[in-house]
């Protein structure tokens, strides 16, 4: 048996954390980009409080935000130990050696939006009928073997050319 701590408690996470991060998060937006003039502190905190407290009475988008909460941790973790990895490998700083080449940054950006795509989709929980249309049909083992195909040419064609001029 689990033993439930006090921030496991159903009023904490089902209520307090998810008002005080929608309220944060409005809150820091509203002051940045002044968009209710300066010096408005009390008006941004009320309106980020409201907003909180609408947030609070719809279930569904609770449950989306909590769900990319989920993901964004784990993804900091499995990033927080990749660097550290390549720390150990390399033994230099990423700034230095690896992220100054456009490519890796391309890839990279990449890489990050495809993955918050599907963390959405995960977290909105439409991600099943979106995988049995791409992964599961007849047609699909066909598309991605030549989409895949594609790729590998497009990349071999931009190294070519890129080392011809």
């Amino acid at each position: 048996m689990a033993v439930e701590t006090i921030f496991q408690h159903e009023i904490l996470t089902k209520f307090a954390y998810p008002f005080l991060l929608i309220f944060f998060i409005v809150f820091a937006i509203l002051e940045k980009t002044k968009v209710l003039g300066d010096d408005k502190k009390q008006l941004n905190a009320l309106v980020a409080f409201v907003m909180g407290l609408i947030f609070l009475s719809a279930v569904q988008p609770k449950m989306i935000v909590g769900n990319l909460i989920l993901f964004l941790t784990v993804a900091l973790v499995v990033m927080f130990v990749a660097l550290l990895l390549w720390g150990f490998v390399s033994g230099g700083e990423l700034k230095t050696d690896f992220l100054k080449n456009k490519a890796v940054k391309w890839v990279v950006g990449i890489g990050v939006i495809v993955a918050v795509v599907f963390a959405i989709l995960w977290a909105s929980g439409i991600d099943a009928g979106v995988i049995d249309l791409l992964f599961k049909q007849s047609w699909s083992s066909t598309l991605w073997t030549n989409i895949a195909f594609v790729v590998v040419i497009a990349i071999a064609l931009a190294l070519v050319l890129k080392n011809s001029d």
